[in-house]
């Protein structure tokens, strides 16, 4: 295995991009929204645990975490960024969502929508709101290839 290697978390939001741009875009319904939350809930997972890989073998960090909450508050020491600080406090707001108790309402229509209750807040995710959190995902994979030195072609 290449610690280096993204190609599982990239295919995780291959997933994710056609539960998105094709069967919600078709279905219109919060189960599609609710399984893109979970693509992109683990393929961050595989991320965290590729980051923490490079970081074992560059030999920052002793062993990798068994738990969530200490591999990511591993991640926020080893790599200081303010980016993946932000990225890990999203993934654990997802993470929240995904277990959160939910509403559906304009299922079937344009405007589809799950309200998650994470907090006592409320939370609303529509087709905007889940392609900015997938657009993110894209991106912070790509900054942790950049971070971890793996060149840009898979």
């Amino acid at each position: 295995m290449n610690v280096t290697d993204f190609h599982d978390a990239k295919s995780e939001l291959k997933r994710a991009e056609h539960l998105l741009y094709v069967s919600l875009k078709y279905t219109r319904t919060v189960d599609v929204i609710k399984s893109v939350i979970d693509r992109l809930v683990s393929g961050i997972e595989i991320l965290i645990d590729k980051m923490l890989e490079y970081a074992k073998v560059k030999r920052k960090i002793k062993e990798i975490p068994a738990s969530v909450t200490i591999k990511c508050d591993t991640i926020k020491k080893v790599f200081d960024d303010e980016k993946i600080i932000d990225f890990i406090n999203f993934y654990l707001m997802l993470r929240k969502i995904q277990k959160a108790k939910y509403k559906r309402s304009c299922e079937y229509r344009k405007h589809v929508t799950m309200t998650a209750l994470v907090e006592d807040t409320i939370i609303n995710i529509n087709l905007v709101v889940i392609k900015e959190y997938y657009e993110k995902t894209l991106a912070f994979l790509e900054f942790a290839k950049e971070l971890t030195g793996v060149k840009k072609p898979e």
